[in-house]
Parts: C-alpha cells; sequence; structure tokens
C-alpha cells in the first residue's frame, strides 16, 4: 500500500490527529497546489487543483498543536469524494 493510499485511508476514518503536514502531502499527492493567499492571509491556506477545478480553503492550525480539526476534515472529504478524488 503506497504512503498515498495509507493517508487517504487514515483521512476517511477522521482521526483526530491528523496533522497538517499529512493533509499537505496527501492533497499535493492527488495534484493540488499549496500557496497562501497573500501578505495578510495569516494561517490561511488554499489548495488548488487546476485539472479538476477544486479549490480547498483552510486555517493552518496553530494552537491545537498541528492536528485539523474534525469539521474541516469532513469537509475536506465531501470535498474530494464529490470530486472523485478518492472514494
Amino acid at each position: 500500500m503506497s504512503t498515498k493510499e495509507k493517508l487517504i485511508k487514515r483521512l476517511l476514518s477522521l482521526p483526530k490527529d491528523f496533522t497538517f503536514n499529512e493533509l499537505k502531502n496527501l492533497l499535493c499527492g492527488l495534484g493540488f497546489i499549496m500557496s497562501n493567499k497573500g501578505k495578510t492571509s495569516g494561517s490561511r491556506v488554499r489548495f488548488q487543483n487546476s485539472e479538476r477545478k477544486i479549490v480547498i480553503d483552510i486555517h493552518k492550525p496553530h494552537n491545537s498543536g498541528d492536528s485539523i480539526r474534525e469539521t474541516t476534515l469532513k469537509n475536506i472529504v465531501n470535498a474530494l469524494i464529490k470530486s472523485n478524488l478518492i472514494k
């Protein structure tokens, strides 16, 4: 099982300790490009897949360690399933 497949399986389980780095690695592996939205973006990060015309905007975690919030993970999973990038 590849690293990307392991990350997808882990994401689908909605773990409380899914890190920003894991998310970044997974989305980049699915063809997304990460960018800050500008000099004043603060912790806002954009992942964009031009081929599929998908944009995922999130806040990079800073207080609760490096873990992504469960609601954010659910939204990401729904977007990836809807765009047929994961099953």
